[in-house]
């Protein structure tokens, strides 16, 4: 491909309105992504479903069962708003409902990037969303903030836009935060904890799954979806919090392996094995201390180090017993230094 790939990612509360879908901010959103998508494959990754089909359920609680409700509802209203407004500049669109596990299993996601990939031989928009009405509670994505962190750093995209209906990251002052180098303590500490009435993320959401594809490479801009020529000017850095790459060499497997991957083990290893690790170099069970998840071979598993903090991902060669049952084997590989993933 020719193009390089943009994420954007629009939350609940930026494209509806007292729980109806604000067909002027659609219309607007379709003219900026009409224009980037000359210069860019795009995927759009719209949360406002469940929003707009909450309206057709008597007494909504916001519960589980009434989410996927309306979720089933919502879907199909949201899609046709986008159709429409898509249609006047040739663009057709997708439906692509999404589940974690898609993420978890190489194959099927190297499937669905050969889907999205043959879309935009044909000048289609995937737009992603969660499947809300089959998705189990344990296997949910967190909220889409994740979804398009994943399909960014899976796809191998170069930007990765998240659109809320806040201008940016905030100072103390309430003043937007131009830009942000490094994604630490300070910076998490603007964040609040809420979240809009539609929506499931927050700033923290936004931060967190931007640390993570900054992490891996990817540029990531939060901004405003009504701010004026939004989207446009997220693209050139003209607006919002501008969260930068750090330089990223990991192979696109192993980047697949440290964000898309469902982590079923944990364990914690001694300074020795924590060493060798960053060394790149394999880890062996008589490096482990502790075992606090456990896991089947082939599963992956956190790496924590002594004091509590994640050192890794990895792809497991043996069972979790098997480690208790030879911790004084020198020789017994836990993981090889091809499968773990430094982060």
């Amino acid at each position: 491909m020719t193009k390089s790939i943009l994420v954007l990612k629009l939350g609940s509360a930026s494209i509806t309105t007292n729980s109806e879908i604000d067909e002027a901010i659609i219309a607007d959103i379709t003219r900026q992504v009409a224009k980037l998508a000359e210069n860019y494959h795009i995927i759009l990754v719209s949360s406002g479903a469940v929003a707009a089909g909450k309206k057709y359920l008597k007494n909504y609680k916001g519960k589980m069962t009434e989410r996927k409700a309306a979720a089933a509802i919502g879907n199909p209203l949201l899609l046709g708003t986008y159709s429409r407004y898509f249609q006047p500049y040739g663009i057709s669109i997708a439906q692509s409902l999404c589940e974690r596990q898609h993420f978890s299993n190489r194959t099927q996601f190297l499937q669905l990037k050969e889907t999205y990939e043959e879309l935009w031989k044909n000048n289609v928009i995937p737009i992603a969303n969660e499947n809300d009405v089959v998705s189990n509670l344990e296997l949910k994505f967190s909220d889409n903030d994740e979804l398009a962190t994943l399909l960014g750093v899976g796809f191998g995209a170069s930007l990765i836009l998240l659109g809320t209906s806040v201008p940016g990251v905030l100072d103390k002052k309430g003043e937007v935060v131009d830009r942000i180098d490094l994604i630490n303590s300070d910076v998490f500490s603007l964040a609040t904890k809420n979240t809009s009435e539609v929506g499931l993320g927050g700033m923290t959401s936004k931060l967190t799954f931007a640390n993570l594809a900054t992490s891996m490479g990817i540029k990531v801009v939060i901004f405003g979806v009504r701010t004026e020529d939004g989207i446009l000017k997220a693209v050139t850095e003209q607006t919002g919090t501008v969260c930068e790459p750090k330089v990223c060499s990991i192979p696109a497997r192993n980047k697949w392996l440290a964000s898309g991957s469902l982590v079923t083990g944990r364990l914690t290893v001694d300074d020795g094995a924590c060493k060798a690790i960053r060394d790149r170099k394999s880890l062996l069970a008589v490096g482990v201390r502790s075992i606090q998840n456990p896991f089947n071979a082939a599963e992956i598993f956190e790496i924590i180090d002594q004091k509590g903090s994640i050192v890794a991902v990895a792809k497991s060669k043996v069972f979790s017993a098997a480690i208790t049952q030879n911790s004084k084997q020198h020789n017994l590989e836990v993981a090889n230094a091809s499968d773990i993933v430094i982060l």
